[in-house]
């Protein structure tokens, strides 16, 4: 495992760790089982990853096509299944830009109450910047029947959640950049934009998610994950909603306040700013937080 840097879970583990137990990650044996989680697989297909890994587009298999909604327990139960993974599993996920959608998948089952679920530390760019091994191979695991569990719906914030928070005051973090955050533009440089409107939502801190890891993309310790959300008047001692676009991002934050710090009342809110900005209604703000 890391070093634990004083975090309440042991939800990380490093690339030593994971390359010490890559016989395990290919066996048929579902004991253990890696997997990649892009927004596509393109880097997975025609760059390699880490052998063992079994390969997750975000887009079209973690997300329902007709609703964009998370996946329906069934579909989850025969995603998994269908690629070797069983709920009694020991699943680590790893994936690109810092862990985005890996984190994502995370909190997707923890909502779906997988009891062992991890992420690699620093994710896929630090798994081949390291010169861990890569494979072009994807794996190929006996089908198993996999039960979830829950939804467990303490962690996930719907817009009615988010209506109240505004109206209570209750801490609001917007993890996007200063850019997106006041209304100058949509959507991060390159990237689709979903809404109709620029701003946040009124209230919020914009705290950055890439404040939350270090130049190598591992998570700082928790020390220095407390003092930064702290410093803005976000504590534990309050319900906590993380938002970003398209709720990657503020994956990312969830995991750190709720996974690495032990903060008990924290949700993201998978509508994100796609659903928000374009609410008929909706009240926003611009420009820089008071």
């Amino acid at each position: 495992m890391t070093t634990n840097n004083g975090y309440a879970k042991d939800v990380l583990v490093s690339a030593d760790w994971v390359e010490d137990h890559l016989e395990e990650f290919q066996s048929d044996d579902p004991d253990y089982r890696l997997v990649e989680v892009d927004v596509d697989t393109e880097l997975y297909d025609e760059e390699g990853h880490a052998p063992g890994a079994i390969g997750f587009n975000w887009e079209t298999q973690l997300q329902d096509q007709n609703t964009r909604d998370l996946l329906s327990k069934g579909d989850l139960e025969e995603l998994l299944g269908s690629h070797g993974i069983s709920d009694e599993s020991t699943l680590v996920l790893y994936g690109d830009n810092s862990n985005w959608f890996a984190a994502y998948t995370y909190w997707q089952l923890q909502y779906y109450g997988h009891d062992d679920v991890r992420l690699l530390d620093g994710g896929r760019d630090y798994w081949v910047e390291n010169d861990y091994p890569l494979t072009d191979e994807a794996p190929d695991f006996p089908a198993v029947e996999y039960d979830a569990k829950g939804p467990f719906e303490d962690i996930r914030a719907y817009r009615e959640d988010v209506e109240k928070a505004v109206q209570k005051g209750l801490p609001l973090v917007d993890v996007r950049s200063p850019e997106e955050f006041t209304g100058e533009i949509l959507a991060p440089p390159g990237l689709q934009e979903t809404a109709q409107r620029g701003g946040h939502i009124p209230g919020a801190k914009n705290i950055s998610w890439a404040a939350t890891v270090n130049d190598d993309g591992t998570f700082k310790s928790a020390e220095e994950l407390r003092e930064l959300y702290e410093s803005q008047g976000v504590t534990d001692d309050e319900d906590v909603t993380a938002y970003c676009r398209i709720a990657e991002r503020s994956s990312i934050a969830w995991f750190a306040m709720h996974e690495l710090l032990g903060w008990d009342h924290v949700r993201n809110y998978d509508g994100s700013w796609t659903e928000w900005g374009n609410l008929v209604g909706a009240p926003i703000e611009k420009g820089e937080a008071e």
